[in-house]
């Protein structure tokens, strides 16, 4: 899944070709967003482009629509330059938004919806995000406030809950576990004040840096030259060494929904086998 970090990357690729350009041409799969008449968008000027969290929003003027998608476990957002062949097939198209010079297309994405500015603000998932973990002011404060608030959560499953602190997902959960040197099944109430703090302002600074970067490839989190192609701590690397204290790296779901966890049993705790 595209975690915040990406989305955000995206948003400003798009801003940079589609802001201020107005639209030409507009196709979508989805029933319910072609049910509204998107053709009513020919004409209107996209006004911006925006990430919250792991969301991605494109506002029109002057109707003040607004399309949202979330690209969960499936879904990317390409920009090709007008006649250029796409890189995935046309079938699996989501949504395309046409304006002079660039052809933006986003594919596979199970959110997509065309949303009115009113719906927008009581929208249930973006209504109660947490901070933006990639904003440069982002609100620890708040996002510790609302990880205190689930005192009886395994910090993972409170990690990647996007009413805490909005971008964290499953590479970042696992790599600000092992970076703090926190068992990931650990519940929230055994975690001192500090460590709790530690651990939001590393996914946060994580997050931010990887949005800065000038390529699209994975989140990385170990320091090293750009191109290194093994840059993460533990995430997808079951058996092989920790690159701290040597032993075996393991792996095992979490929590309700089973999110695949890797986790170094030495320097960060028994994990699932513990007490």
């Amino acid at each position: 899944m595209p975690e915040g970090d990406t989305i955000h990357r995206a948003a400003r690729t798009l801003a940079a070709a589609l802001e201020g350009e107005r639209v030409t041409a507009f196709e979508t799969r989805v029933a319910a967003v072609r049910a509204l008449g998107p053709q009513r968008l020919l004409g209107q000027t996209v006004e911006r482009v925006e990430a919250r969290g792991k969301h991605l929003l494109i506002g029109f003027d002057p109707s003040q629509l607004v399309l949202h998608t979330h690209m969960r476990m499936t879904g990317s957002w390409h920009l090709y330059r007008s006649g250029e062949r796409w890189r995935k097939p046309a079938h699996r198209l989501t949504v395309r938004l046409d304006v002079e010079d660039w052809v933006a297309v986003c594919f596979s994405a199970p959110v997509c919806e065309l949303l009115s500015a009113a719906q927008i603000e009581r929208h249930p998932a973006l209504s109660s995000l947490g901070p933006d973990a990639v904003d440069k002011r982002v609100d620890l404060a708040e996002a510790r406030r609302r990880l205190d608030e689930r005192e009886d959560w395994t910090i993972g499953e409170a990690l990647l809950d996007q009413r805490v602190l909005a971008g964290v997902g499953n590479v970042y959960k696992c790599e600000v576990c092992f970076l703090s040197e926190v068992d990931p099944w650990a519940r929230v109430e055994t975690l001192e004040g500090a460590l709790r703090d530690t651990l939001l302002a590393t996914a946060a600074r994580l997050l931010r840096r990887n949005a800065g970067a000038g390529d699209s490839r994975r989140v990385t989190t170990v320091e090293g030259p750009p191109g290194g192609a093994d840059r993460l701590h533990v995430y997808g690397r079951a058996r092989r060494p920790c690159r701290r204290c040597g032993n075996s790296i393991r792996v095992a779901p979490l929590g309700e929904q089973g999110r695949i966890t890797y986790w170094c049993p030495t320097c960060q705790g028994p994990g699932p086998a513990g007490p």
